[in-house]
């Protein structure tokens, strides 16, 4: 019953609807003053070569726990919050394991010096990037227990939303985006990272034009002259899971080839030795594809959808860049590898294999299932190709090595003048819900939806199950021996 139907006068029924209708006009007329609204614009720079931002190199560089001597990168996949919490749980485990490096102890988590992310996965990136060790404390209750899709969907229905929804540049993921501010972000850019001391963080959306990586860099903003130290973190995230049609793409200005932009010269002088080498055609059409954006009369703007359409283990970017340094057969003139013996990559893979008993039923599957499996089985199937690839990128590496010494030696000359790839070792570690040992457990993670909204009881098994599976790996287990530390064991306790 309304407080007006509960007036008992006629006359106080009347003078309660026309109040209810003033109030209701005043709303309205609220939100019509906002209709339209406009998109957040990123900020244009002028010189590129005065504007560093938030880089990786500065970055990495000056953290306070940088071991110079190790490169550590952590590859989050896509997958809602099932990804997001599975990735969560491989940062607990880091903070779990004690190493020794340069006589003082200290965690696996604090060797960390990039994290790589899509979708789901960029959640747990970018809120360890701004949190550090707060996040261990609020992230459960701020993000990963929370109905996020519950409450995203109530606002796309909720009235007073509309107009900001109806026309306009303003689109969905961006009120997602001002959501994951409220509850998560609380407004910060990246510029806000610059000064701490937590891990880059790097996630990564799709250009729906062209189906090419975005990754959210100073190195990239750079190529469209643009200021990423003003970019909201919240509208990275955004960026980085807008599942296309659920959700709208997230646009940017693209102001390329008015800054004065060069490309650094590591990259050029290795660019010059690419094409001889077969096994590195993927590097090369990623450097073609970054040079496109430097057009912007042909492109002004950037459409970016889930960063899981263009590669969903967040992977590509260390195979290219690996493959790169690799084609050129030297390493010291990469400003990050200058003094590294040793890169280590945590792929944290938390792809899903629904059990689908399409087989066993006469009739077809309908449209909307058809559309589901068409783009998420070849989403699944690239994330372990992405895997296969470092996979082998690591044991050719060291095959040629083996070969090139060998062939110095017979030859009479110096093996340390023989033209081998760089000697730098290489721990490709996978942690992925195949490696659950229990195949019930391993069953009921695989068939978690890709949503922002799990079962109860759903995240604290993805974390348990992130640690068991690090600690059983042998790779995980030579990679903490060899940081002078000692891998707990499969109940989490420290092993001697």
């Amino acid at each position: 019953m309304t407080r007006c139907a509960a007036t008992r006068s006629r006359e106080g029924r009347e003078r309660c609807a026309a109040r209810t209708l003033v109030g209701l006009a005043a709303i309205a007329a609220l939100a019509l003053d906002q209709g339209c609204a406009s998109r957040p614009v990123n900020e244009r720079i002028i010189d590129a070569a005065t504007e560093d931002g938030y880089s990786v190199l500065r970055h990495v560089e000056g953290r306070p726990n940088h071991d110079p001597s190790t490169l550590f990168v952590l590859a989050f996949s896509g997958g809602g919050t099932r990804a997001a919490a599975f990735s969560y749980g491989v940062l607990e485990e880091l903070r779990r394991t004690p190493i020794v490096v340069d006589g003082r102890p200290r965690r696996l988590l604090d060797d960390v010096d990039v994290i790589s992310s899509v979708s789901g996965g960029s959640f747990t990136a970018l809120a360890y990037a701004m949190y550090g060790e707060r996040l261990f404390a609020e992230y459960d209750s701020r993000f990963l227990n929370r109905d996020v899709e519950g409450a995203l969907l109530a606002r796309a229905f909720n009235p007073f939303y509309w107009p900001r929804l109806a026309g306009g540049s303003f689109g969905r993921s961006e009120l997602a985006a001002d959501y994951y501010d409220e509850i998560l972000f609380e407004g910060a850019t990246f510029g806000d990272l610059a000064a701490k001391p937590t891990p880059v963080s790097v996630p990564s959306a799709t250009d729906l034009a062209t189906g090419d990586r975005f990754p959210f860099r100073q190195g990239i903003f750079n190529l469209i002259c643009s200021d990423l130290a003003t970019v909201r973190l919240s509208r990275a995230a955004a960026a980085s899971s807008a599942v296309p049609v659920v959700l709208s793409p997230v646009t940017f200005n693209n102001y390329g080839g008015s800054c004065g932009f060069r490309f650094p010269a590591w990259i050029t002088e290795e660019a010059a030795t690419l094409s001889p080498y077969a096994d590195v055609g993927r590097a090369l059409r990623r450097l073609q594809e970054l040079q496109s954006l430097e057009n912007s009369e042909a492109r002004p703007y950037l459409h970016l959808v889930d960063g899981g359409v263009s590669d969903n283990v967040a992977l590509r970017a260390i195979v290219e860049f690996l493959e790169a340094v690799g084609a050129g057969r030297r390493g010291d003139t990469v400003p990050i590898l200058r003094d590294v013996r040793r890169v280590v990559v945590i792929v944290v893979n938390a792809a899903s294999s629904p059990t689908i008993n399409w087989g066993r039923i006469p009739s077809a599957p309908g449209i909307f299932d058809q559309l589901w499996q068409a783009s998420s089985v070849p989403i699944d199937r690239y994330s372990y190709e992405s895997i296969d690839l470092l996979d082998d990128l690591v044991s050719r590496w060291a095959l040629e090595r083996q070969l090139a010494i060998a062939d110095a030696r017979l030859a009479g000359t110096s093996a340390s003048q023989a033209p081998t790839r760089p000697a730098l070792e290489l721990y490709v570690i996978d942690a992925s819900f195949r490696d659950v040992a229990d195949p019930k457990e391993r069953q009921y993670l695989e068939n978690l939806p890709t949503s922002f909204v799990l079962p109860p009881g759903a995240v604290d098994r993805l974390r348990a199950a992130a640690g068991s599976v690090l600690r059983a790996s042998p790779r995980y287990r030579d990679l903490v021996d060899a940081l002078g530390g000692h891998p707990l064991d499969a109940d989490g306790k420290q092993s001697q």
